[in-house]
């Protein structure tokens, strides 16, 4: 795999945790629901700066009894993307989780690698992010966010032509996003047109 990041990179899910105990993680974004128990499997984890944010996987901001990922939240990712430049490149290592490890922690990479690479296009950013996870889905709000933060406007926009990769996949995908509110996403692989 080409390297893009300048820091070793691992996303995954609640359930894979166990797998990365011993991949000498320097770093942990942890995303949880809000009512979500600390994953146990962090108790085997060596020691390790670790962000901890509680937010529902959604992309709008007014859905009753659902709390959506804030600017404050991004402000935060960003602030863990900080400490990670100032490792040695060859003892900094990344991961980041949420429940799947495929919107909310994809997403989250996105804007780290975008405010260490600020020179490089989404679209290299995303297809990095692709190697890494390949069944990457970003969560657009925190891609949004991470635009406005940044001063960019490219992350959102490319992350229309992964959705349509993830769509081409399987038609009940489309159904299932606008089901949980997330038709934007949808609506943005319409207008990508084609897979990555």
């Amino acid at each position: 795999m080409d390297r893009l990041a300048p820091f070793r990179i691992s996303v995954c899910g609640i359930e894979e945790l166990e797998g990365h105990c011993e991949t000498g993680v320097s770093h942990v974004l942890s995303i949880l629901d809000p009512d979500w128990p600390v994953p146990e499997a962090f108790g085997a984890f060596g020691e390790h700066v670790k962000l901890e944010l509680r937010f529902h996987d959604v992309i709008e901001a007014d859905l009753p009894g659902r709390i959506h990922p804030t600017r404050q939240d991004v402000m935060d990712v960003l602030a863990l993307g900080q400490t990670l430049l100032a490792e040695p490149p060859s003892d900094a290592h990344l991961l980041v989780h949420c429940h799947a490890g495929v919107s909310r922690s994809t997403a989250s990479i996105a804007v780290i690698l975008a405010q260490a690479l600020p020179d490089v296009p989404a679209e290299r950013i995303f297809a990095h992010i692709l190697e890494v996870r390949p069944q990457a889905w970003p969560n657009l709000r925190i891609l949004e966010l991470g635009d406005d933060i940044l001063g960019r406007s490219d992350l959102a926009r490319a992350a229309g032509a992964i959705y349509r990769r993830q769509l081409d996949r399987g038609e009940q995908l489309a159904e299932v996003m606008r089901a949980n509110q997330r038709g934007r996403e949808v609506e943005a692989a319409v207008r990508a047109g084609r897979s990555v």
